[in-house]
Formats: C-alpha cells, sequence, structure tokens
C-alpha cells in the first residue's frame, strides 16, 4: 500500500452508520493520528454545521477538530459567494445549509431569488419543494448541495438529498449544479486546505457514486470500503475500479 501524504475521508458509511459506530474506523483513525498523517473529513451531509459533525464524531468515539471538516454547505455558500458576491439566495436545508450561507454574509430570501440550494431537509414539506421550482422557472439558478439518492443508518436505507433534487429536476427540466460528492469541487477545496497534489492523497468513502468518482473525477488515487452503500458485487458493474476495495478499514495499513 502506497504513503499518502493526505487522506480525505467520508462520514455516512464509513466513519458510522446513522447512530451506529462502524468498530473498525475509530481505530484507522488513530492510526493516522499516530502517525501525523494529515486527514480531512470531506462528507456530502449539508445538515450538520461542522461543530456538530465534531460532535457527532466524538459520540462515536472519534476526535476531530473542527477546521478538519469540510461539507458541501460550506462549499455552496463558497461558490455563490465567489461567483456572484451580491446574490440572493432561497434555500431548502437544515441548520449546517443556513450557518453556511449567513457565515459568508449570503443574503437569504424568499422572493426572486436569484439562486435556490437545496440540501437534505427532514421537515421538507410540499411548500417548500413548489416555491423551489417555481423559483428556478423564474430564471433562479438551481444549485444541490450533493446528489446521494440514498443513505445508509442503522434502520436501513433512508432517501438523501438527491431524491428531492432529482424531483425538482424532473419538475423544472433544470440540470442542478452540484456542489457536493461525486462534483470534484470540494476534492479540489481539500487538496488545496492540506497543499498536497492529487496524486499524494487518497479519498476513502463507502459510496461509488459519491466517494470514489470524486476521487477519481480529482486524480486521486481511491479506497472503497463495503461498510456502506456500495457493496463489493456492485462493483463488478463499474467501469473504473476503485484503487483498492477493502471489506472494513481494519484490512488498511497507514503508511506515511
Amino acid at each position: 500500500m502506497k504513503a499518502y501524504k493526505a487522506y480525505f475521508i467520508d462520514l455516512d458509511g464509513t466513519m458510522y452508520r446513522g447512530k451506529e459506530a462502524i468498530p473498525e474506523a475509530k481505530e484507522f483513525i488513530r492510526q493516522l493520528q499516530e502517525n501525523q498523517a494529515p486527514y480531512l473529513f470531506v462528507t456530502n451531509n449539508s445538515s450538520r454545521t461542522r461543530m456538530k459533525t465534531v460532535e457527532n464524531l466524538k459520540k462515536h468515539g472519534i476526535e476531530a477538530k473542527e477546521e478538519q471538516v469540510l461539507t458541501p454547505s460550506i462549499a455552496a455558500a463558497n461558490y455563490i459567494k465567489q461567483n456572484d458576491p451580491h446574490a440572493t439566495v432561497y434555500f431548502i436545508g437544515e441548520k449546517g445549509v443556513e450557518d453556511a450561507l449567513r457565515s459568508e454574509g449570503v443574503e437569504l430570501t424568499t422572493k426572486n431569488p436569484d439562486y435556490v440550494v437545496v440540501g437534505i431537509d427532514r421537515h421538507n414539506s410540499y411548500k417548500k419543494i413548489k416555491d423551489a421550482c417555481l423559483h428556478i422557472q423564474n430564471g433562479a439558478k438551481f444549485l444541490a448541495t450533493n446528489p446521494d439518492i440514498r443513505v445508509p443508518t442503522e434502520e436501513g436505507f433512508v432517501p438523501g438529498n438527491g431524491a428531492y433534487v432529482n424531483l425538482i429536476k424532473e419538475v423544472t427540466k433544470t440540470e442542478p449544479i452540484i456542489v457536493g460528492k461525486p462534483d470534484r469541487l470540494m476534492i479540489d477545496v481539500a487538496l488545496k486546505e492540506l497543499n498536497v497534489e492529487p496524486s499524494d492523497a487518497i479519498m476513502v468513502g463507502d459510496n461509488y457514486e459519491t466517494d470514489i468518482k470524486a476521487g477519481i473525477r480529482a486524480g486521486l488515487d481511491t479506497l472503497h470500503v463495503q461498510t456502506g452503500v456500495t457493496s463489493k458485487e456492485d462493483l463488478k458493474d463499474v467501469e473504473v475500479q476503485p484503487t483498492y476495495s477493502l471489506a472494513t478499514l481494519a484490512e488498511w495499513q497507514v503508511n506515511v
């Protein structure tokens, strides 16, 4: 196994499944810390703030700092601010999306927005989706934090943000700008934060369609773990294989 200068690590399905810990994850992070290997948690979960993400990791016995967390909500806010500093935004999402937008000074509105941002919202409603569809049809740009159709939990798979994004896409006939994985934007941000080249980093995740594809598109080696969405059998049907595919993170040896 190659020595990597940076690890980018997914959360849901890789570090834990809903409220259920993945036992091998804690030891994997301990190895990274022991070997002083730099890493970032690169998650498609837009609902949590950095602080809440750190608190959730601690519940599973994993220590982390806020600056080690990169979410699609943060990437979405940065994208809007960089491309249109005075844009107004209508959003569907939870605290993570709202806080990220407000922290960048983005003006939030329910009338004639320049952008519609869609993140996971477990209190979603017909009205929110209807308003989003109407705003997009009236000219607002459609931005999605992530395209995950389903999310693994301790109870089983549940609808992810992509389920709502696809609904809005079908109604409006408008392709969204995807900020989270599998788009490479978050990976590019992560590379910049740790100041490493793609050839020196590896993307670790359970979902081939998001985690692994993001790594491939950004030119990284990839480590697929069979503890979440994509099974070993599912990989038989993909054109580009991950660099590594392991049953659990217990099979991985950290080299520096």
